[in-house]
């Protein structure tokens, strides 16, 4: 059974999974769908949308941001952000 997600929050992933495919080579790009993804697993677990929320967690722990390199997990965190 689907999770229900509120429109707002899922306006939200929708954003994050764009932003993920212009941040895998743009270091700022990918601090901002870091940030995002974070803000996002707060307002999913307020919303009791615990199944994405652990999600968007997975992705959180792969998603770590460095200054002047590419992200080495790139294509894994895309897979991830396209099963959202």
């Amino acid at each position: 059974m689907a999770e229900d997600i509120p429109q707002e929050l899922r306006k939200e992933l929708e954003k994050a999974v764009l932003l993920h495919q212009r941040a895998t080579s743009d270091f700022d790009k990918c601090q901002e769908f870091n940030q995002l993804m974070s803000d996002l697993l707060g307002k999913l677990e307020d919303a009791d949308c615990d199944r994405t929320a652990g999600k968007v967690m997975s992705i959180l722990l792969d998603c770590n941001p460095k200054p002047g390199s590419q992200c080495d997990k790139a294509t894994r965190i895309g897979d991830k952000v396209k099963k959202l």
